[in-house]
């Protein structure tokens, strides 16, 4: 079902449904600071595999990790690096998506890659309401794999249909550029993907980042 998160009273019966759905181990679509995303419980497998087989997309591509707080990101990992914390200090809530190693006790399965996960806070007040009730959500973008990413719900629905339980819209996207994604994982912080926040940026706060198109 679509809850257009415009009107007050849907935008409140949408987010209490997809908290139940996601609860439930079922599919959601929400807005988010970048394009719309299609999100599951990060902690229930048949969930994540739902997301996947959803897309289209397999177990060798696992989702990014949405969380709703910045000190949801300290329950799931080891230890974070400094420029970690400083990425997250300048950037968080927004377009910025870490790569780091996760706690080695967490009980989940994202797919064939494991130790690390991709993680971000979005900066829009419907995803951050549902993630602080549901807690991280596994989130891919809200399209079937090689087909373009959703700019709204609409778009999204005609491409997920009844995979999805529940659709939150909030009108198009203000600036649907992806996030920039950096590894954090090994002695030097990379740029794994150009996105809405740029070089220059990123390197004020760290400045020995790498870029791999300058590798």
């Amino acid at each position: 079902m679509l809850y257009d998160c415009r009107s007050p009273a849907d935008r409140d019966r949408g987010i209490a449904a997809a908290i139940e759905a996601v609860k439930n181990g079922e599919l959601v679509v929400l807005p988010t600071d970048t394009v719309y995303g299609i999100g599951a419980d990060a902690f229930t497998p048949y969930a994540v595999k739902a997301l996947l087989d959803a897309k289209g997309r397999g177990r060798q591509m696992p989702p990014p990790v949405l969380i709703g707080s910045r000190h949801t990101l300290d329950g799931l990992v080891f230890s974070l690096p400094r420029a970690a914390r400083d990425l997250v200090e300048a950037f968080w809530p927004g377009a910025l998506t870490i790569v780091v190693e996760h706690s080695p006790t967490l009980n989940w399965d994202l797919g064939d890659k494991t130790g690390t996960v991709a993680v971000r806070m979005p900066l829009h007040p419907v995803a951050l309401e549902v993630l602080r009730e549901t807690g991280p959500m596994a989130v891919s973008s809200a399209n079937k794999t090689g087909q373009p990413a959703a700019v709204t719900a609409e778009e999204a629905r005609d491409q997920l249909g009844y995979s999805v339980r529940a659709y939150l819209e909030a009108g198009p996207c203000p600036d649907p550029v992806p996030s920039t994604i950096v590894d954090l994982t090994g002695d030097v912080p990379q740029v794994l993907r150009r996105g809405a926040i740029p070089m220059e940026k990123l390197r004020d706060v760290v400045p020995d980042i790498a870029d791999v198109r300058e590798a």
